[in-house]
């Protein structure tokens, strides 16, 4: 008698499933380009705005929310977002399954957009944060 009843696959198996997803590259540019967004929200954000003639009243609560943390904010920033560079960077070295989201054009090129926008918003943390 046979046995029907499906199997779980081996957990070498699902890590591999894990890794084809190619969702890391954009889960490290997300966490990157937020850590960023809350290090320049606070400095350097508010003067570029204001210097291209934009308001930057808005910029009030996420500041006062990120200020106490601006410290770790720009150190775990550059960590993200090289990490989903360096995964991005794998992706277009690799096959990715069909299904993946690293196989869609759009999604890599919003995620180096995302990236570019992550170690801009990095900088004028780093810049102006003594202003």
């Amino acid at each position: 008698m046979q046995d029907s009843t499906p199997h779980a696959a081996p957990p070498a198996a699902r890590h591999e499933a894990d890794t084809k997803t190619g969702s890391g590259a954009v889960m490290l540019t997300a966490g990157g380009l937020i850590a960023a967004f809350g290090a320049a929200a606070c400095c350097g954000l508010p003067l570029v705005l204001a210097g291209l003639g934009l308001g930057s009243a808005w910029l009030i609560a996420p500041a006062s929310l990120a200020a106490p943390y601006l410290t770790f904010l720009l150190a775990i920033a550059p960590l993200f977002l090289i990490g989903g560079a360096v995964l991005l960077w794998r992706q277009t070295r690799t096959v990715c399954a069909s299904n993946a989201i690293c196989a869609r054009p759009v999604v890599r090129a919003a995620t180096l957009v995302c990236l570019l926008l992550g170690v801009a918003l990095l900088y004028l943390g780093y810049a102006y944060m003594d202003a």
